[in-house]
């Protein structure tokens, strides 16, 4: 195929989440045919899984500039700057209108599967030639059809959501963990607790483990169902052996609605409502995979009873379709390598993470890039409007406009305290109360992006901090 022929063919992007839908609008600005590949039956389905969740950040973080462009001649009335949407209210306030307008709307295929990346006629073996050779991407519907695309470049937006962490010791499932997530006992990680779900907790007694901003809105939303249905009854597993870390900056957070969170966690905690098991790691799951949690606290075997157990444990990439694909990871949170030493939680926060572009994100593998939650591994710091700097720079690079791509043009707030375990996003989901004003009160709504884990262990000659 000559160069000319491989400059026709669209440029891939994988996910139809917020920070694929904005590099499909900036392909656009520029000119150039995307095509969105989506595994869910409708856009932004990973989102849709959580979207009775708040987010942190305001509608003035969460709405791309290309996206704002294509969304401008149609009518679409932007929504209030300060207001802090659900999930939903990101879908049907935004994302659904972006994959609704003319520039869009043909260019997403919902229900298709990505399940491999490579070069046509070649492995990742191959070299000769392999910058001027198409991307063959194969896909799959949810009824076993099959289909191969041939692209110019890939730009994976995949997210994480299908990839948890493991609940186990050591990045491990524990015995019995995979039959006790398939049989339900151990629920979806941000489970509608007083909505769709309410039946599966109300009265009985769960587990959330984790030490993040996910566990923290599940426990507070759980506490709100207790004082509704008194026989509820809460537990908190945590590995660390003092909860005061995952109260956060409280009233010094710089995103109020995540720092609200950390104080009404404290009191629920003081006051005897949430049950914590502090220094306790699950080691395994009834042979029926459900009653009962097998743990090891403080060096000795305890057993834990729970009706439900909820995982807060973070997420991790999948990066099982990329086997054919050149990738170059850092060895410790799985983030493109230049990229790792920026995002380590052992070093940065979110308000310390540098806006990066193209060149942090760049792989072995010419013209393929991994952005939004997904380039960020197993760091648990992603901002939304981050992963639209990075995709306004990748695009920008794709097209060979190099100054633009190393321009940086995105300008941070400080968004406050993050602890180096967290298990969420610095935009980590937060628990929103039935009348979606959030989970800090009357008529303040919350914030969120998606969770990761991050247990690691960085040596300090590696960090650039």
């Amino acid at each position: 195929m000559t160069d000319f022929a491989l400059a026709d063919l669209p440029v891939a992007v994988i996910g139809s989440g917020p920070v694929g839908l904005a590099a499909a609008a900036q392909l656009v600005r520029r000119g150039i045919r995307p095509l969105v590949l989506e595994a869910g039956s409708t856009v932004a389905a990973a989102v849709a899984e959580w979207g009775h969740i708040g987010l942190f950040s305001p509608w003035k973080y969460n709405i791309d500039e290309a996206a704002r462009i294509l969304l401008a001649p149609t009518g679409w009335q932007e929504p209030i700057g300060e207001y802090l949407p659900t999930g939903d209210e990101l879908i049907r306030d935004y994302l659904s209108p972006l994959a609704e307008t003319a520039e869009l709307r043909d260019a997403i295929r919902t229900d298709t599967r990505v399940v491999a990346v490579s070069r046509v006629g070649m492995d990742r073996t191959g070299t000769a030639q392999r910058e001027s050779t198409p991307f063959l991407i194969r896909t799959r519907s949810s009824a076993g059809t099959s289909a191969d695309f041939q692209v110019r470049a890939v730009i994976d937006a995949s997210g994480t959501w299908e990839s948890p962490n493991p609940l186990g010791q050591s990045g491990l499932a524990a015995t019995g963990e995979v039959e006790a997530r398939r049989s339900g006992f151990v629920t979806s990680p941000l489970p509608d607790v007083t909505g769709r779900d309410r039946e599966q907790f109300a009265g009985r007694r769960t587990l959330v483990v984790g030490g993040g901003h996910s566990a923290a809105n599940t426990l507070l939303v759980l506490a709100e169902l207790r004082a509704d249905v008194p026989g509820t009854r809460i537990g908190w597993v945590l590995r660390r052996a003092d909860p005061t870390s995952v109260y956060g900056g409280e009233d010094l957070d710089g995103l109020p609605a995540r720092g609200a969170l950390g104080t009404r966690l404290r009191h629920l905690v003081e006051t005897g409502v949430i049950d914590v098991h502090a220094s306790t790691t699950i080691t395994g799951f009834a042979t029926d995979g459900r009653s009962t949690v097998a743990a090891e606290s403080g060096g000795e075997s305890v057993t834990l009873h729970a009706d439900r157990v909820v995982p807060a444990a973070g997420f991790r990439s999948d990066l099982g379709f990329l086997r054919e694909i050149r990738l170059d990871l850092d060895p410790i949170v799985e983030a493109p390598r230049q990229l790792g030493p920026l995002i380590d939680p052992e070093y940065h926060s979110c308000g310390t993470v540098p806006p990066h572009g193209a060149r942090a994100l760049e792989h072995p593998e010419p013209n393929f890039y991994i952005v939004g939650m997904k380039s960020y591994g197993r760091a648990p710091t992603f901002l939304m409007s981050t992963g639209y700097e990075q995709v306004r720079s990748v695009v920008a690079a794709i097209v060979g406009d190099q100054e633009a791509a190393d321009r940086i043009e995105l300008v941070l707030p400080e968004t406050g305290v993050c602890s180096a375990d967290t298990g969420t996003s610095c935009d980590a989901p937060a628990e929103a109360p039935e009348d979606a004003a959030g989970c800090c009160g009357p008529a303040e709504p919350v914030v969120i992006g998606i969770p990761t884990g991050t247990e690691h262990g960085r040596s300090g000659d590696n960090g650039n901090g």
